[in-house]
C-alpha cells in the first residue's frame, strides 16, 4: 500500500526560519532584475540615482547579513499543500518559536503588537505570525513567507464596488490608490490588485499577487492586457523611485481575480515595496505533477 506524504509541524516551522533569513537580507532575484532593467531606460537622473542606491543597499545588505530595510515587518506565512499529503493536525504550532529564533539570531526589528487596540505593547517576538493553508492538486508542500512592513500595508486598501462599476471602476480604484498612497510603500513597487472573492478573501487575493516573479505574464489574455494598461498608467503618474519622480513608480502591476456575488464587485490593492521581501521553501518535492 502506498502511503501519502506526510508534512511536518517542525518541517513548516524549519522553513519559516530558513525563509525568514533568506527574505530579510536578499532582494528576489526577479525583483533586482526588474530594478536593473527599469534602470537602463530611465532618463531622470535623480531616480536614476535612486535606483542605483536601491540595488547598492541590497549588495550591502546581502554582503552583510544585515536587514534590506529597517522594517523587518510582520510575518505571513502560506503553506500551499497538496490534496494527497496528510496533514496530521496543525502544522503551524511550531512557527511562531521559529519566527521569534530567526528574528533574535538575525538581530530584525520586533514590530508586533499583542493587541491593535486594547494592548499596543510589543511581544519582543515578532509572534505571532500570521499563517494561512492552500490546497491544490498533487503530493508536494510549498512554505512561501512574506516580511510585510506597515508602509507597504498601510498604502493598500479594500473597496467594495457596485458590480457595474466594471474593469473602469478597478482600474480607478487602483490609480487613485497609487496616486495617493505610493510615495509612502517605497517606490518602485509591485503592485497586487484582487478582485472578487468576499469582502474577507479579496485582500488575500491581492497579497498573493504579490508572490508572482516580476515580469511573468497572467495566464488569461484579457488578465495580461488590463495588467499592462494598470502598469502604463502607474507609471505614467511621474511618482517615480522614491516618489523623487521618474518614470518607474512600479516595476509590475498583477491582478488576481476570482468568482463573486452577483450584487458585488469586491477590490483589493496591496502595495509591495521595492524590497519586496518574500522566498518560498520546497518542504516536499511535486515533481512533474507542479
Amino acid at each position: 500500500m502506498d502511503y501519502p506524504p506526510i508534512i511536518s509541524a517542525d518541517a513548516v516551522a524549519d522553513a519559516v526560519r530558513c525563509a525568514i533569513a533568506q527574505a530579510a537580507v536578499t532582494l528576489r532575484c526577479d525583483v533586482r532584475a526588474g530594478i536593473e532593467k527599469v534602470a537602463l531606460r530611465e532618463e531622470s537622473p535623480r531616480a536614476q540615482r535612486v535606483l542605483r542606491q536601491i540595488l547598492e543597499n541590497a549588495d550591502i545588505a546581502a554582503r552583510d547579513g544585515v536587514p534590506l530595510c529597517q522594517d523587518t515587518g510582520t510575518v505571513w506565512v502560506c503553506l500551499e499543500v497538496g490534496e494527497r499529503v496528510a496533514v496530521p493536525g496543525n502544522v503551524f504550532t511550531g512557527v511562531d518559536a521559529a519566527v521569534a529564533e530567526a528574528y533574535e539570531c538575525g538581530r530584525l526589528r520586533m514590530s508586533v503588537l499583542r493587541d491593535a487596540l486594547f494592548d499596543r505593547t510589543n511581544t519582543n517576538t515578532n509572534a505571532p505570525a500570521f499563517c494561512e493553508i492552500r490546497f491544490r492538486p498533487g503530493a508536494g508542500a510549498t512554505v512561501y513567507v512574506m516580511l510585510k512592513g506597515g508602509g507597504s500595508d498601510n498604502a493598500s486598501r479594500v473597496v467594495m464596488l457596485a458590480p457595474g462599476a466594471g474593469v473602469e471602476g478597478v482600474r480607478r480604484v487602483v490609480l487613485e490608490c497609487v496616486r495617493e498612497k505610493a510615495a509612502n510603500a517605497c517606490p518602485p513597487l509591485i503592485v497586487g490588485v484582487g478582485v472578487g472573492a468576499t469582502f474577507d478573501k479579496v485582500a488575500g487575493l491581492a497579497k498573493h499577487a504579490l508572490l508572482r516573479p516580476v515580469g511573468s505574464v497572467a495566464a488569461r489574455p484579457e488578465a495580461a492586457a488590463f495588467e499592462r494598461d494598470l502598469l502604463d498608467a502607474v507609471n505614467a503618474s511621474g511618482i517615480g523611485p522614491a516618489a523623487l519622480g521618474g518614470a518607474c513608480t512600479a516595476l509590475a502591476v498583477h491582478v488576481e481575480t476570482a468568482p463573486c456575488h452577483i450584487a458585488a464587485l469586491p477590490v483589493a490593492v496591496n502595495m509591495g515595496c521595492c524590497a519586496m521581501r518574500s522566498a518560498s521553501v520546497e518542504v516536499i518535492p511535486w515533481g512533474d505533477e507542479r
